[in-house]
């Protein structure tokens, strides 16, 4: 620099200084949104190799699901073959009066079913059936009968049970027991 002259130096200086300028603008104006644009895009382009990622893993998977959809679907049919259909009353009354015959319970009566939605969980898929019945037995039949009604059929619940003695005749045992309770069962919705 010490050989240009001085107008020429200027001319070098301010040549130096347009180009730096020129490229920090260029840098500023174009390059820096191009680069914000490509980390954006490269977020995004992340984001969809997650989710086709995931979309693989599922595909992967459907035979698997496909075999567990079938297993369920089995259990449940399974578990809906003690569920009522058809005639519901006659339903209701041969399967309480066949589970009674082994047990020393004696049910004259039983009340007619008055079927309803289910009042447990709102929104479910079946209806119910909800009798009464009174009778009589010993104490200990009368809870051996409760507790394996309740195990043989998880889908019947036995509510509001009432005990008191009974009105025996003269010479009777004193022990057996008037019961009164609500049988509620479900109804398997039509198809």
């Amino acid at each position: 620099m010490k050989r240009l002259s001085p107008a020429k130096r200027n001319q070098l200086i301010l040549v130096i200084f347009v180009t730096v300028a020129l490229i920090g603008t260029v840098y500023l104006f174009l390059i820096s949104p191009q680069n914000i644009e490509i980390r954006k895009l490269d977020a995004e382009t992340s984001g969809k190799h997650a989710e086709l990622q995931k979309i693989k893993d599922t595909i992967k998977q459907k035979d698997a699901t496909g075999k567990k959809l079938d297993e369920i679907s089995r259990q449940l049919n399974l578990a809906e073959e003690d569920v009522a259909t058809g005639d519901i009353s006659a339903w209701t009354y041969d399967t309480l009066r066949r589970f009674k015959s082994s047990y020393h319970v004696d049910i004259p009566s039983f009340g007619q079913g008055v079927l309803s939605d289910v009042d447990l969980l709102a929104g479910f898929p079946y209806r119910q059936v909800k009798l009464s019945l009174n009778g009589t037995a010993y104490y200990h039949d009368l809870g051996k009968f409760v507790s394996d009604f309740e195990n043989n059929f998880p889908h019947m619940r036995l509510l509001n049970l009432s005990i008191e003695p009974a009105n025996n005749a003269a010479g009777e045992a004193t022990e057996r027991l008037n019961f009164h309770m609500d049988v509620v069962t479900l109804v398997k919705p039509n198809p």
